[in-house]
């Protein structure tokens, strides 16, 4: 499942995409192999807690901003109210 629904998500080109995932489940060629970028589950955890990341926009303690979705599955929707 996590294969299809890579395939068929895309930035056209607006953003990078990284998805970390232990290696033993879904492996780096995997990821790479639909156009994404890969990183380790247990290596990235360690600087992008997922427990201390809200949605959306987030700065780091060293001043880096990066944009948390918790459940990519669900896509990136904008809403204009």
């Amino acid at each position: 499942m996590a294969a299809a629904h890579l395939m068929q998500g895309s930035s056209e080109g607006r953003f990078s995409i990284t998805y970390a995932t232990k290696p033993e489940y879904m492996s780096k060629e995997e990821i790479e192999s639909v156009g994404y970028q890969w990183a380790d589950y247990n290596e990235i955890t360690e600087r992008y807690d997922p427990a201390k990341l809200r949605e959306g926009w987030n700065m780091l303690p060293d001043g880096e901003e990066i944009y948390y979705v918790g459940t990519p599955a669900l896509g990136l929707w904008k809403c204009d109210d």
